[in-house]
């Protein structure tokens, strides 16, 4: 860690400071237009918003209960994966499969993995058991799946809109319109966004063309004289358009398997700053959504304050053991320990090297976002421990757009039920009383994970489907199957790698924990706001559980940790943690 490094961390924690309130004020105009009186946007798009409501039909109009809004998030959903689905396994009779070069004429999916990606893709996961490049035509990259990174980042934020409509409301009954928060967030947000965003990663030197894939002359010809080829080929295609959503919507995949790694995809340390700060915008800006909408400010700044405090917790965490390298490669000589030229360079690209790959992997761990600029494969082991706590805390520190806010809110009425409890009172939120039917609906969100992660993981490794994919034995093996499950289930799409998940069984049964991982969480949350809205809230007293302070804070912190802890604890240590210690015990093991 040199001056340089803690500046560059100062940057990025600054920066998250900085876009909070900006994104949450637009936020709150582009979600509550008749609260807010719109965005400066409206009287430019307004008339394009009224087109697509005659589009869709009076259905627009109409303000939805939790039920009628959960049945029409469910019903596009399903029509969209079916539709990615077909494209995928059309892949060949549709444009832009074939071009002048052998290289770029793409084939249809075989099934399992064509399922796989359209439940990845339609739950903002994003997960990649494929070569993107080799794998997807241009249609498929710029249509099936770009077309998901616009609504499946929106579904995430319009359900904790919804989630925070109940904890505001009094006395309703219904929670918004679906499709009118759907055309505002597309309409309004992300398209205006995404079109500055893909022209500055152009104007970077990140590619947008459909052009075949164009072979060159390398400049080392030496492997010419032995019969080696002097060519290579550089993939083209529609690049900027897809990364800029990718990463405004904590999406994550990549055009490429290298992913943000890969020069046409993170082309400049500016883009690299810009990258992040675009994934942690919209879960950051959230935070401030939240105290606007709920009349206390205070109380936003603190739930956003538990989140950048376990973000900045896990950067240090992953930062410190990823830079120090490993104490075994130095007593054989190979590289320092703790210097920023270490010998821990095994998967990562040579421009961001330990320090940068870590911080990058604890962002995007943090918020949902699946990119990656490394391997988190060949993390040291308790540098590769924070990755998977980050998701498998529930992607609350900050986490997906939306998902990371609706259940950072669940845990607090966790956190509230539980001080109830301590000081035996009924717990109450906002002047809002939390009864038994809360807390089932909150505990079914918090179960869901650990069921979705624990129970496959389990089964993986006692088979023979489960285990003929390992590349590794030990608890690194561990590591790489629970890390699979671990971001299906929390909808992250990063990998560990080491491990080939593209067969049918993990294809299958990943996809399933995806969709598991998404909707079985996201329903109870819409129930949960549908509860909500119905309640009044009472005029809060001496009494009342304060939302604000330093004890709150606190509270919800120690809650998300020792849920985490209580449910992950005994196969993290049998993975990350163990193999930890046998790296220094053991002269064997690196």
């Amino acid at each position: 860690m040199t001056p340089l490094t803690w500046l560059q961390l100062l940057f990025i924690l600054g920066g998250i400071v900085l876009i909070t309130k900006p994104m949450g004020i637009y936020l709150y105009h582009v979600l509550e237009p008749d609260r807010s009186g719109g965005t400066i946007l409206d009287p430019v798009l307004g008339p394009i918003e009224r087109l697509l409501y005659r589009i869709f039909g009076r259905q627009t109009k109409i303000e939805q209960t939790w039920w009628q809004y959960a049945c029409a998030l469910l019903v596009f959903s399903l029509v969209t994966m079916l539709a990615t689905y077909a494209m995928l396994r059309l892949q060949g009779h549709l444009p832009w499969h074939q071009y002048v070069d052998a290289l770029s004429n793409k084939t249809p999916l075989v099934p399992h993995l064509a399922f796989n990606v359209a439940a990845s893709f339609v739950t903002n996961t994003n997960w990649q058991s494929y070569s993107g490049e080799n794998t997807m035509s241009y249609f498929s990259q710029m249509v099936a799946l770009v077309m998901h990174h616009f609504f499946s980042m929106s579904v995430g934020v319009i359900v904790a809109a919804v989630l925070v409509r109940g904890i505001a409301g009094d006395r309703g009954s219904t929670i918004g319109n679906f499709w009118r928060d759907m055309v505002r967030m597309i309409l309004y947000l992300i398209l205006p966004i995404c079109i500055v965003y893909a022209l500055f990663l152009v104007s970077q030197g990140s590619i947008m063309n459909f052009r075949p894939t164009s072979t060159i002359q390398v400049l080392d010809q030496s492997g010419a004289a032995a019969g080696s080829p002097n060519t290579q080929a550089i993939i083209q295609g529609p690049v900027a358009s897809m990364m800029s959503v990718k990463m405004l919507g904590t999406n994550g995949g990549g055009y490429f398997n290298a992913n943000a790694s890969h020069p046409f995809e993170n082309t400049t340390p500016l883009t690299n700053y810009i990258q992040i700060m675009s994934f942690i915008s919209i879960p950051a800006g959230l935070c401030y959504y939240l105290g606007l909408m709920v009349k206390n400010k205070a109380h936003g700044w603190a739930v956003w304050l538990a989140m950048f405090v376990m973000l900045v917790g896990g950067i240090l965490t992953c930062v410190g053991f990823e830079v120090r390298g490993n104490d075994r490669l130095a007593e054989l000589g190979i590289g320092g320990v703790g210097t920023a030229s270490n010998n821990n360079m095994e998967g990562k690209e040579t421009r961001f090297g330990p320090f940068n790959s870590a911080l990058y992997c604890s962002m995007t761990t943090s918020t949902g976002c699946g990119a990656v600029i490394s391997m988190h494969d060949s993390f040291t082991p308790m540098a590769g421990f924070v990755p998977l706590l980050n998701i498998e805390l529930g992607e609350v520190v900050f986490g997906g757009v939306g998902s990371g806010l609706y259940t950072m809110l669940v845990f607090v009425f966790v956190a509230i039920f539980i001080a109830g409890l301590m000081v035996g009172r009924t717990p109450e939120y906002l002047g809002k009383k939390i009864e038994a039917s809360d807390v089932k609906l909150a505990s079914l969100v918090v179960l869901t994970t650990a069921f979705a992660v624990l129970v496959p993981t389990a089964a993986a490794v006692v088979t023979q489907w489960g285990t003929n994919s390992m590349n590794n034995g030990g608890p690194h093996g561990l590591s790489e199957v629970l890390y699979c499950f671990s971001e299906g289930s929390g909808n992250n799409g990063s990998a560990f790698a080491g491990l080939n998940a593209n067969v049918p069984w993990y294809d299958t049964l990943l996809g399933i924990v995806i969709l598991v991982g998404r909707y079985i969480m996201m329903i109870p949350v819409i129930a949960l706001a549908g509860r909500l809205v119905t309640k009044h809230p009472m005029a809060q007293t001496a009494g009342s559980f304060p939302v604000t302070g330093t004890t709150f804070v606190v509270l919800l912190v120690c809650v998300v940790l020792i849920v985490g802890a209580l449910t992950f604890f005994p196969a993290l240590a049998l993975g990350p943690i163990v193999e930890h210690f046998m790296m220094h015990s053991s002269k064997l093991m690196f």
